[in-house]
């Protein structure tokens, strides 16, 4: 994965998001991913929740988090 920006996550003391690219993530010629991940301890090597997004959804889900960030 391609580091692309670490963050403290707000909910948890000692929690981080990581936020990154994938190539070919499910084997030879898949699409290339975003990859979030979250974990509850920094120090973790393994996030407890992640997700892919593909190149086509980043809008998307983008404008959904704005939206459901007006709903906080």
């Amino acid at each position: 994965m391609k580091l692309i920006k670490e963050l403290a996550l707000g909910s948890a003391k000692n929690g981080k998001i990581t936020v990154g690219t994938l190539v070919e993530p499910y084997g030879p010629n898949s699409d290339s991913v975003v990859s979030i991940a979250i974990s509850l301890n920094s120090t973790s090597t393994d996030p407890d929740w992640k997700v892919h997004i593909p190149k086509d959804n980043i809008d998307d889900v983008i404008a959904a988090l704005v939206e459901a960030k007006k709903e906080l």
